[in-house]
């Protein structure tokens, strides 16, 4: 997108040597920014409404509406006087300029408000060309007659044709091979009508070009340009493409091709949650950089379908067990847990029997059991292949749409990027000597406050977190003291006075922890957003591309904190009772909750997976829908004034956001962290992705259809830096799963009891009983330092011996509470399981990458024919050339020859 910059006041921000330098392409294809000197006195035609709402065309009915500029008429409204003429002197040097580069304008008065003033922008056929080939837009030039390969899918039509979009409405596009457009060869393209030759997003896509690019002042120091820094400054209100038709009515217009309409009763109404997305139709309406965001979203929730399956087969298998598991019935036994004191977990707490944790274990047991440890693997293999298809389909949408080429092409240079170009060098591709807005150095040392800037938030993050985890430490250690100084408390039970402070505090943390999230996410936006546009990336995509990569990381380090510390932290730097570790001294470092920190893990992630989708997607269907309803009410039209022509029924649509889809990306990568990274402690997490997803599909494709102003098309080959990202995720998630099993679970210490110690404890075979006794270490109570500790409830008044959890020699051995060969044993056997599951999950994903290639093989073919035509086409047209320009010379060398040879004749016979 072009210019961010400040206000209509604008600062000398683009100081360049000469305002006549050209800004992207070569003299043969731009008009320059010379030559409109003096006073303005070319200005839009001005005319009246038609009273034709459907129509896209100028008043003569012929020249279509390619893009929309709306401002407010400075002479019927009450501001400054000088405001009033300098936006005004703008506003028409702005549009002479456009004029002069070729475009065609016509303005027209609003239909409810008098000081609104609509101008239609069209560009003509010869600037078409012009552009189409600057823009390198390719276009058909001959049809395709290769015969597509049969599908695997083709067997199953009878059962797939319910799945796809009506095909009578949305009719297959023909299928062309397609090369760049050239203008000085236009006869080789396959252009038919010239009107339809160029669809209206290509024409929006070159109109828009050209008002980023348009100056709206003369300045020797400075070049002034671009309809977004008009729109800041207010000389403009809003620039924008038109919809086709209403997305609920057909337009009566026989000409417009209704295409909103199919989008909307096809793709975006909630009734077609099920079916096929009409991608073809999203990338000829919207663009590639839409359609394929919505290309990867369809593909990514279809995947998600299978996970969900396995996902959800465990968790059943686990909510099956939950009553026959051994480990479980121990704890609810009266004779086993109930006869098990367990020790203290805070300085200020009591006793509590491991009974009265019953429900929390069989609750655990739904998600800790042997079919997680098979789901987390599966997962692991799932990502790879996820990835791995997702690249091949990713390619077949390259070429079916013109996308193969794209980066090789060269992407314009951003605006920004070329009005600061001030010093020279030497392209080393092409050895001719451009303009650069900066040296080595100078890119170096922006690129390094870039970096420590993303480093230094990244570090605010982490110290908010501990300063909120001394926070959680603080008021429990108050409201236990506080619970104690209230009495005896002989009617509650241990387990109930132990959670009553915990979740106390677990709340206003969690509320102390949400405000700091959107605060700090508040901030660093705007912080990255400066970063980037100080880095001054050459191109759209090169700006993405930096902008993504620092969002990412902060959003990262916000998002997944809380669940690396409840996996990786929590509880597993306690010490043991009577000798605690304490965090600054002062505060014991947090145990987890008695039935084990994995159903912490599960239960933040429930919370954050599924509040985040509730809130996401209400903000995203309610807000827009309000705002357009407060505006319909306030800006309804009268009886009398009749139906609002289309370009001001879009103005009172939502203006699109600046980041366009980059939010959209943020919250998919984020989710497809929580349902890769964690999800061997909560296999629902792709249930409710899926659910999820098949919602988020059609709320953005309604919001997008119905409630915002149609999105300026835009190029795009892929989903940019967020493939590697997503492999980045990928290659994680095996660690983090693995380390879950290992470090947050129980499964490796019931495997080695399993197979090695249930022996020693004296049962005949391998067998799980006995095992909560063994996972349970001895404290002598008389062994507590300070002050002693005195159990309200009468029975625990006499507590001599309590238990907790750890692998630790019993009181009275020669080496009481150091470690016992147990926990060296389980120690190995976790870190033996985490390296063979590594790197036999890795050699799959390294032999799945090799095996399947990026690629399918008849795209290959397609690319290899397409440029095959491509050539031969361009080779024939260039010997037709040459041979044109030769007729001349050869045609005089003929004569001259005939000349002599008669010559000749005539001087033999005489």
């Amino acid at each position: 997108m072009n210019g961010d910059y400040p206000s209509d006041a604008d600062s000398d921000d683009a100081r360049v040597g000469n305002v006549n330098e050209e800004l992207v392409c070569p003299q043969e294809f731009l008009p320059t920014f010379q030559a409109i000197e003096g006073p303005i006195l070319t200005k839009a035609n001005q005319v009246e409404y038609n009273s034709k709402p459907d129509s896209l065309f100028f008043d003569d009915g012929v020249r279509s509406i390619d893009f929309i500029l709306v401002y407010e008429d400075e002479e019927k409204v009450s501001e400054r006087k000088e405001t009033i003429v300098r936006r005004k002197a703008r506003r028409e040097y702005f549009e002479a300029s456009l004029m002069k580069m070729g475009l065609e304008l016509e303005a027209t008065s609003s239909v409810l408000n008098d000081n609104l003033i609509f101008v239609k922008v069209h560009v003509p056929w010869e600037v078409q060309c012009i552009y189409a080939e600057v823009l390198h837009i390719k276009v058909p030039i001959e049809v395709n007659t290769t015969p597509p390969r049969p599908s695997v899918w083709n067997c199953f039509h009878c059962v797939t044709k319910y799945f796809k979009p009506d095909e009578d409405l949305i009719k297959k596009e023909t299928d062309y091979f397609t090369a760049p457009f050239q203008k000085n060869r236009r006869d080789c393209f396959y252009i038919g009508d010239k009107n339809h030759f160029f669809t209206p997003s290509m024409k929006s896509r070159m109109a828009y070009y050209i008002l980023c690019r348009a100056p709206y002042e003369l300045n020797e120091r400075v070049k002034k340009f671009g309809i977004t820094k008009l729109l800041s400054g207010g000389v403009y209100k809003a620039a924008y493409p038109l919809h086709d038709c209403r997305f609920n009515v057909k337009s009566r217009e026989e000409s417009c091709p209704n295409e909103r309409f199919l989008l909307f009763k096809e793709w975006a109404h909630p009734k077609n949650f099920y079916k096929i997305q009409p991608l073809d139709l999203i990338r000829r309406y919207y663009g590639e950089k839409i359609g394929i965001y919505f290309a990867w979203l369809g593909f990514y929730t279809f995947m998600l379908a299978l996970a969900a399956v396995v996902g959800l087969s465990c968790f059943i298998y686990g909510y099956r067990t939950q009553e026959t598991n051994t480990w479980s019935k121990e704890v609810c036994d009266p004779e086993i847990g109930g006869k098990i004191v367990m020790c203290p977990q805070c300085d200020l707490c009591h006793y509590w029997m491991l009974n009265s944790t019953c429900d929390t274990s069989k609750t655990l047991t739904i998600f800790d059991n042997f079919g997680s440890l098979v789901f987390a693997v599966f997962m692991s293999i799932w990502v790879t292949v996820f990835l791995e298809f997702w690249k091949r389909y990713q390619a077949e949408l390259e070429y079916e749409w013109d996308t193969v080429e794209f980066l090789e092409q060269g992407e314009p240079p951003r605006p920004e990027y070329e009005a600061k170009c001030i010093y020279d060098r030497i392209n080393p591709v092409t050895g001719v000597k451009e303009m650069v807005p900066y040296t080595a150095c100078g890119r170096c040392f922006r690129l390094s406050i870039g970096i420590g800037t993303v480093l230094f938030w990244i570090m605010l993050i982490l110290v908010s977190i501990v300063a909120i985890i001394v926070y959680r430490l603080a008021v429990f250690l108050s409201l236990s003291i506080k619970l104690k100084d209230a009495g005896d408390l002989k009617n509650l039970e241990p387990i109930k006075e132990y959670v009553t402070p915990q979740m106390a505090t677990s709340v206003t943390a969690g509320i102390i922890s949400f405000v700091v999230i959107m605060v700090l996410n508040t901030l660093y936006e705007r912080v990255a957003i400066w970063i980037t546009d100080y880095e001054l990336p050459r191109t759209r995509t090169d700006y993405e591309n930096s902008l993504t990569l620092k969002m990412f990381l902060f959003q990262f380090v916000n998002y997944y904190s809380s669940c690396f510390y409840i996996a990786f932290v929590k509880g597993k730097i306690v010490g043991y009772p009577g000798k605690s570790v304490y965090l600054l001294g002062k505060y014991r470092n947090e145990e987890c909750d008695p039935g084990g920190c994995l159903i912490e893990l599960t239960t933040q992630l429930a919370i954050i997976m599924g509040g985040k989708a509730i809130w996401n997607n209400i903000q995203e269907v309610l807000l827009p829908w309000v705002k357009n309803l407060i505006s319909r009410y306030f800006n309804r039209s009268t009886s009398e004034k009749g139906e609002l022509p289309r370009w001001e029924q879009d103005f009172h649509l939502q203006p699109n956001l600046k980041l366009g889809l980059f939010y959209e990306y943020l919250e998919m990568v984020i989710q497809f962290g929580f349902v890769t990274l964690f999800v061997a402690s909560f296999p629902l997490a792709p249930v409710l992705a899926l659910i999820n997803n098949l919602c988020e599909i059609r709320i953005d494709a309604w919001k997008i259809t119905t409630q915002f102003r149609r999105i300026v098309p835009e190029k795009a080959q892929d989903i940019g830096a967020w493939q590697p990202i997503l492999q980045g995720i990928a290659i994680l998630a095996v660690a983090t799963n693995a380390m879950i099993i290992a470090f947050t679970s129980d499964m490796i210490p019931r495997l080695v009891y399993y197979w090695s110690f249930s022996l020693h404890e004296g049962y005949s075979d391998h067998t799980m009983k006995g095992f909560i006794n063994s996972s349970l270490s001895y404290f002598n109570t008389s062994d507590f330092s300070g002050t002693a500790l005195n159990p309200p409830i009468e029975r625990l008044r006499n507590v001599t011996i309590c238990r907790y959890r750890d692998f630790r020699f019993p009181p009275g051995h020669p080496r009481e509470y150091e470690y016992n060969m147990h926990y060296w044993h389980v120690i190995a056997a976790k870190m033996a399981f985490i390296i063979v599951v590594e790197h036999i999950v890795y050699l799959t994903k390294f032999i799945l990458n090799y095996v399947i290639p990026d690629v399918p093989y008849t795209i290959k073919e397609r690319i290899k024919r397409e440029k095959y035509l491509t050539q031969v086409i361009l080779h024939e047209t260039n010997l037709k050339l040459v041979t044109k320009r030769l007729r001349p010379v050869i045609d005089g060398f003929s004569g001259h020859v005939e000349a002599k040879k008669d010559n000749e004749i005539e001087m033999s016979q005489y």
